[in-house]
């Protein structure tokens, strides 16, 4: 011990001497270590560089994303001049009308997103044409395609196409629209045109359903937020929807921050069944050693000497295992990328992210720290002689001498994650539980030891050695239960959410659904739209709604409205407060709502204006009979009172509006219809929108099979993501059942090899651990439902607001795969038992 220091003990480079000769270049024994740490670092390094590469890109483009500083949009009006002047005060403005409508080109007709843009736009950024052309506003007469419009019409540059009966010629292609991300939601491909033709064409007549948006590019160093402040407060009625450059896409970072969020917590619990794992992979690394470690005590070494070495050699194999899961993850990106496909805003190659990989690597290593430090406590504390017994009078070490690691690794782990977590609060309850999860597990390991020596002896003597494999003095039984609690309730967890979204997808997209939605049907030839139906389609069925569009500006009890404007947050569930939403008026209850609370008023009824609303949107504002509403229609502030509340069924893909007005609230304001058409089965679509197309231009025939076939593929990636995802759980906790098996394989050896001493046979050994092992795995069974269960209650219902729908059958199937899987496992497991040689480790003891 020449290189001892001052204090009698090793030194660092001489304890790493040490260590690196007795550590293999494999890592031997310490792959179980390798590949739980593997597994946890490069999914959260995955999954951070994914997110963060998404919402940095959000960030910096955030003004070419919205086109301007700030953005103004409102419904079937034009600013009026003291509105456009506020905006002219800030800076430079574009504005433009957005709209929906049909595009004809010979027989074939799509539906389209009209943008009018004006000669200033875009603001910020270019038009690139596929030619290579960087443009703005296409001349009059003239118009600018998508790629996707002019694929489903048919049409190439200097081809023409119809529009509300106005004939354009294609001028180009679009290959890059700046502002595209920032557009929202549409029905079909953009057609840009000149600001002039939604009016030449008379699509924005009284009643239409257009927006005119306009976008700010500031001439001075104004804050976003303070000028939309401003401007609420000088024009309260205006019913406007603001965004600002950092907030452009809304819809977008909400998703990306609840599916990055989602994805993290997925992460994370990867890490921690992992770290199961590493803590099961040290304790089997250590046994395997304790004979050298208890010859380095008899030869003077002190515990801190013996702590020093194993802990650079864990620390060795943790380091090697954290770099290459974050080289994993930083590859995977691209590939997780692809496969969430069109639910990505943006593309996203390889990208370096130095915050994202630390993080990863930090949560990785202070798992590890918190997993390995009672091993490696037990390997310092215990003298050597009882080292050399450990195996027939098994170690026991106080819990409190692990205490202050463990302690201080949980306690990093859970500042980091909160201190970066999107949604702290669902964070830290996923941290509760993970450590309430963890806690049961082991106490139920420790309530299985005592119960099961509690029970009568069986007279079989392999049933008797297989009881008492599971309650006798050392036996691996917590750490059993611990993996086989995690793996079995990773297999529920999966089997629910799958299942569960795919309810969703089917309860949300039905099968069965209106042929068509027709908007803008002109009110005064309600009776030509249904005979042009009638005489093309008989039997078709026909709805025709009044369709309006307002935004709610205030609500709860007379003279004591809260304003929504004032409101530094929407109450959850609220979502209908945000922006503007369709209304309509209706003298009998619509179809498919059923009155919950209150009476309907009656066929001619004109006394003060009333309200029926949505009774989960009146619950999330705390609403009751009797109280007002003030929305704003066109501008201008109307004051309703709450009549009735309904349940909604929003299953029902028709018409379902969350505010429904007494005929003497709206009838009076300029608007069109809205219809949909159900066809008599079997009956092709093409005739019937070829017809309302020609007879009706100016309305949009929206066909809902393409867009129920987009939307089920969307949710289905969704899907297959969080799957995904999921999987990566799942993988972690066999790795643990695996190295559960294998940890406690020393043990198993010894106690084969004086069976067969005794005169067991192979097949009884073997019956033996499969008994054993199937007798934990179906008690774990009955609490993995519940745990997994509730887990991906939390993920549906809490993470992404779907409903819980698990198919228990399925739930059922794929938990009883998990216990065949698990009884593979013990099978493979115990194999190798069966081949020891009962001299040699006899020899070995």
């Amino acid at each position: 011990m020449s290189d001892a220091a001052g204090n009698g003990d090793l030194s660092w480079g001489a304890a790493w001497r040490i260590a690196r000769r007795d550590l293999s270049a494999r890592f031997k024994g310490l792959r179980l270590l390798l590949v739980c740490l593997f597994l946890g670092v490069a999914t959260l390094a995955a999954i951070g560089t994914l997110t963060g590469s998404i919402e940095r890109e959000l960030a910096s483009r955030g003004r070419a994303i919205l086109g301007g500083d700030i953005g103004v949009e409102v419904w079937q009006r034009d600013l009026t001049p003291a509105e456009r002047g506020a905006l002219e005060a800030l800076g430079t403005v574009s504005s433009g009308t957005r709209l929906q409508a049909m595009a004809s080109a010979g027989e074939l007709n799509a539906p389209v997103q009209l943008k009018a843009i004006d000669a200033k736009w875009p603001l910020v950024g270019r038009l690139v044409l596929e030619d290579g052309r960087a443009v703005g506003a296409p001349p009059a007469g003239e118009a600018w395609l998508a790629e996707g419009a002019a694929a489903r019409l048919g049409v190439a540059p200097g081809q023409t196409i119809s529009i509300a009966g106005q004939t354009l010629k294609v001028g180009g292609i679009i290959e890059d629209e700046p502002d595209r991300l920032g557009e929202g939601f549409a029905f079909g491909p953009p057609v840009i045109v000149d600001a002039d033709f939604p009016v030449r064409a008379g699509l924005t007549a009284p009643g239409s359903q257009f927006r005119t948006r306009a976008r700010v590019a500031f001439n001075a160093a104004y804050d976003p937020d303070a000028v939309v402040e401003s401007l609420k407060k000088r024009f309260p009625a205006a019913g406007f929807q603001y965004r600002t450059r950092d907030n452009a896409a809304p819809g977008t970072e909400r998703f990306v921050g609840r599916m990055g969020e989602f994805l993290v917590l997925v992460g994370l619990a990867a890490l921690v069944i992992a770290g199961i794992g590493i803590g099961l992979g040290v304790t089997s690394y250590l046994d395997g050693r304790r004979q050298s470690i208890a010859t380095l005590k008899v030869l003077g070494a002190t515990s801190a000497d013996i702590a020093r070495i194993t802990l650079l050699q864990v620390a060795a194999a943790a380091l090697a295992a954290t770099l290459a899961g974050l080289v994993a993850g930083l590859l995977v990106t691209p590939l997780l990328a692809r496969a969430l496909g069109d639910l990505l805003p943006v593309n996203t190659g390889l990208t370096f992210d130095p915050l994202a990989l630390l993080r990863a690597a930090a949560y990785g290593l202070l798992v590890a720290l918190v997993f390995t430090a009672p091993p490696l406590a037990r390997a310092r504390a215990f003298p050597a002689m009882a080292l050399m017994r450990a195996r027939v009078s098994r170690l026991a070490l106080p819990w409190r001498t692990a205490l202050l690691p463990v302690a201080l690794g949980l306690a990093a782990i859970a500042g980091l994650a909160i201190a970066t977590a999107a949604q702290p609060l669902v964070t830290l309850w996923f941290l509760a539980g993970s450590a309430g999860g963890l806690a049961l597990l082991a106490g139920l390991g420790q309530v299985l030891r005592r119960g099961l020596a509690r029970l009568p002896r069986p007279k079989n003597p392999l049933l008797r050695a297989g009881l008492a494999n599971l309650h006798r003095p050392g036996a691996p039984t917590a750490s059993l239960v611990t993996a086989l609690g995690f793996g079995l309730s990773a297999f529920v967890l999966l089997a629910a959410v799958q299942s569960s979204l795919d309810a969703n997808i089917a309860a949300r997209i039905p099968q069965k659904a209106p042929d068509f939605f027709v908007l803008d049907v002109p009110r005064d030839r309600a009776g030509e739209f249904r005979q042009a139906v009638e005489a093309t389609v008989p039997g078709a069925s026909l709805r025709m709604v009044p369709n309006l569009r307002g935004s709610i500006l205030a609500y709860g009890p007379a003279g004591r409205m809260t304003r929504v404007a004032d409101l530094k947050e929407l109450p959850e569930g609220a979502w209908a407060l945000r922006g503007e939403r369709g209304l309509t008026y209706s003298d009998a209850v619509p179809e498919g709502n059923s009155v919950t609370a209150g009476a309907w008023w009656s066929k001619d009824y004109a006394g003060p204006p009333l309200v029926s609303v949505d009774e989960k949107l009146a619950e999330a504002l705390g609403l009751k009979l009797g109280d007002h509403l003030a929305v704003s229609l066109l501008g201008v502030e109307r004051e309703v009172t709450i009549a009735t509340f309904r349940r909604i069924d929003w299953d029902a893909m028709g018409f379902n509006y969350v505010l429904v007005f007494s005929p003497n609230a709206l009838a009076d304001a300029p608007h069109n219809l809205a219809a949909t058409i159900e066809l008599p089965k079997g009956t092709r679509t093409g005739g019937l929108l070829r017809a309302l197309v020609k007879a009706f231009p100016a309305s949009s025939v929206i066909e809902t099979g393409a867009l129920l076939t987009e939307a089920r593929g969307l949710l289905d990636r969704m899907s297959v993501a969080i799957l995904a995802a999921s999987s990566v759980a799942v993988l972690a906790g066999l790795a643990v059942l695996m190295g559960a098996i294998a940890a406690a394989r020393a043990t198993r050896t010894y106690d084969s090899v004086i069976l067969r001493v005794m005169g067991a046979s192979r097949a009884q050994i073997l019956l033996m651990q499969l008994g054993e092992y199937g007798l934990l795995a179906g008690l774990l069974a009955l609490v993995a439902l519940p745990l997994g269960s509730a887990i991906g209650w939390v993920i549906i219902v809490k993470q992404f607001e779907f409903d819980w729908l698990p198919d228990w059958t399925e739930v059922a199937v794929v938990l009883g795969a998990g216990l065949a899987l698990v009884l593979a496992f013990a099978l493979a497991g115990s194999l190798p038992l069966l081949r020891a040689r009962p001299a040699r480790v006899l020899r070995e003891l």
